[in-house]
C-alpha cells in the first residue's frame, strides 16, 4: 500500500538543514583541497620557500573566495599594474583613440593639440589620420600645454634609460619614442633618422656616408643626449631600438624631416585654445592598442594609455592626478587601497594586494564582458605566457608581471566543470628564476582547473 502521508514540517526542516550541510561540506572540502594544493605546489616548493607569496581564488558566481593566502597583504605587482590601467582605458578612451585635436588659425596654420596617443607614426599602425591631416598644411604649431609630467614615471630605475622597454613618455609620441637602428650591407640606417655624434675610430665609420667597416659594435646615448654614439663590442651588431629624447624641439625636428614642412613647438593660454574650437581626429580602435599592451606587456603603451585617460578626463596629462581621481571613484571600493604610482608597473613604488586585483578583474568582467576581455588578455601559448598553459589555451586569460625578485600572474580561469574563477598570485623577494616560480604557479592553477 502506497504511503500518501505528506511530509511534515519537521521533515522539510531536516531536508533543508541536510542540503545546507552538504553544500557547506562540499565548499569546505574544496577550500581545504585548494589549500593543500597551494601548500604542496607553491608554498613549499624550493623556489618559493623564502619568498613572500599572496594567493586569492574567487568564485564570482557565488561571490565568495575559495582560497586566500595573504590575499590582503601588499606586494609589488610589476606589470599586473597594467590591469587597472587597462580598466581605465577601456572605460574612458571610448571605442577609438583620440589621436589629436586640431584647429586652423587666421593665418591658415594647423594647430595640433596632442592627446598622448602612442600609435602616431608607429610602424605597427598603418592608418595615420593625424599625420595625413598634418601633410595638408605648410605650417604646423604643436601645443603641449596639457603636459604636466616628467619623461619617466615615479620610481623608475634611471639606469635603464637606454633600454627599449623604458621609452620616455611624452605628450606627442613619434615612432614609439624609440629609434630603430639596423644594417643594410655596410650602411647604418635608422627610423627615424638619428644623429650619430661619435664613433670609435677602430670601427671604420664614415659619417658622411653612414657606412661602417667593422660589424662588432653597439650603439648608445647619454642620458640627456639627443645624439647617439657607436662603440666597439664583442658581439656582431644586428639591430637595436633605443629610446629617443622627447624634447619638444627634437620631436619637431623629426616631424619636419618626415613631413618636409615647418613644425614648431608652441604654447597657448587656455582661453585662446577654447575660442578656436578644436576638431577631434580619432586614430585607432582602442582595443588595437590594449591587446598588444597586455599580450606583450608593452610599458610604453600602458604609460601613454593612462596619460590619455588623464587627458580625456582631466584635460591634462598627469599620472598622480588621474590615479588619485580613479582611486576616489572607480576604485574607491577596492578591498585594500593600493599605492599606485605609474601606468605600466615599472615602478617599485606600486603596492597592490591579490584581493585588489581580483576586485579589478571582476569589475572588468561585469562592465565589459568576457568576450572583449578574451581578446585583450593573453591565453595559454600567447604573449607573455607563450611558453605556459598551452594545455589550457582558451581556458585561462591573464596578465603576467616580472621584475627582479617579482613574479605576478592574475586573471580568469575556466575549470573543466565549466566554472569561471578569478585568481591573483603575487610573489615577491624570490631568489629562484622567474621560470621556476611560474612553473610552480602553473601547476597549482592547472590543478584547480582539472579538479574544480
Amino acid at each position: 500500500m502506497l504511503n500518501t502521508q505528506l511530509p511534515t514540517k519537521r521533515t522539510f526542516s531536516f531536508l533543508i538543514f541536510y542540503s545546507l550541510f552538504l553544500i557547506c561540506a562540499v565548499s569546505c572540502s574544496i577550500q581545504k583541497q585548494i589549500a593543500r594544493s597551494a601548500k604542496t605546489d607553491v608554498l613549499e616548493t624550493k623556489a618559493l620557500q623564502s619568498a613572500h607569496v599572496g594567493i586569492s581564488i574567487f568564485d564570482p558566481a557565488a561571490n565568495k573566495y575559495l582560497y586566500n593566502y595573504q590575499g590582503d597583504k601588499y606586494f609589488v605587482p610589476a606589470s599586473n599594474t597594467k590591469l587597472p590601467t587597462c580598466y581605465a582605458a577601456m572605460k574612458y578612451l571610448g571605442d577609438s583613440l583620440v589621436g589629436a585635436r586640431v584647429a586652423i588659425d587666421e593665418q591658415a596654420r594647423l594647430l595640433v593639440f596632442p592627446s598622448g596617443d602612442p600609435t602616431f607614426l608607429n610602424s605597427e599602425f598603418t592608418y595615420q589620420p593625424v599625420f595625413k591631416k598634418m601633410q595638408e598644411s605648410k605650417t604646423i604649431l604643436v601645443y603641449t600645454d596639457s603636459w604636466k609630467e616628467d619623461r619617466w614615471g615615479s620610481g623608475w630605475s634611471w639606469n635603464d634609460y637606454d633600454t627599449a622597454y623604458m621609452a620616455e613618455r611624452s605628450p606627442f609620441p613619434v615612432y614609439g619614442n624609440v629609434v630603430q637602428f639596423y644594417l643594410s650591407g655596410d650602411t647604418l640606417k635608422s627610423i627615424p633618422n638619428a644623429t650619430i655624434i661619435g664613433a670609435h675610430q677602430s670601427l671604420g665609420y664614415d659619417k658622411s656616408l653612414n657606412t661602417i667597416t667593422v660589424k662588432r659594435f653597439s650603439i648608445g646615448r647619454g642620458i640627456d643626449d639627443d645624439g647617439f654614439v657607436i662603440n666597439p663590442s664583442s658581439t656582431v651588431f644586428s639591430r637595436t631600438s633605443i629610446p629617443l629624447r622627447t624634447d619638444p624641439g627634437l620631436v619637431s625636428a623629426f616631424l619636419e624631416d618626415t613631413l618636409k614642412t615647418e613644425v614648431t613647438p608652441a604654447s597657448a593660454e587656455h582661453g585662446f585654445v577654447v575660442t578656436l574650437g578644436k576638431k577631434v581626429i580619432h586614430s585607432q580602435p582602442t582595443d588595437s592598442l590594449l591587446k598588444p599592451m597586455m599580450h606583450r606587456s608593452d610599458n610604453f603603451f600602458a604609460e601613454q594609455a593612462l596619460l590619455m585617460v588623464s587627458n580625456e578626463r582631466l584635460g591634462i596629462m598627469n599620472d598622480e592626478k588621474i590615479i588619485d581621481t580613479l582611486l576616489k571613484t572607480d576604485f574607491k571600493d577596492l578591498p585594500q587601497k593600493p599605492r599606485w604610482a605609474d601606468g605600466s608597473g615599472l615602478s617599485r613604488y606600486n603596492l597592490f594586494t591579490p584581493q585588489d586585483f581580483v576586485a579589478i578583474l571582476n569589475k572588468m568582467k561585469n562592465e565589459f564582458g568576457m568576450d572583449r576581455l578574451k581578446v585583450i588578455l593573453a591565453t595559454g601559448g600567447e604573449g607573455t605566457i607563450s611558453s605556459y598553459y598551452k594545455a589550457d589555451s582558451g581556458f585561462i586569460y591573464g596578465k603576467t608581471g616580472t621584475l627582479s625578485g617579482v613574479v605576478a600572474f592574475s586573471g580568469f580561469l575556466y575549470t573543466k566543470k565549466g566554472k569561471l574563477l578569478i585568481f591573483s598570485t603575487l610573489v615577491n623577494n624570490h631568489q629562484a628564476s622567474a621560470t621556476e616560480v611560474r612553473r610552480a604557479v602553473e601547476k597549482f592553477l592547472q590543478g584547480i582547473r582539472n579538479n574544480y
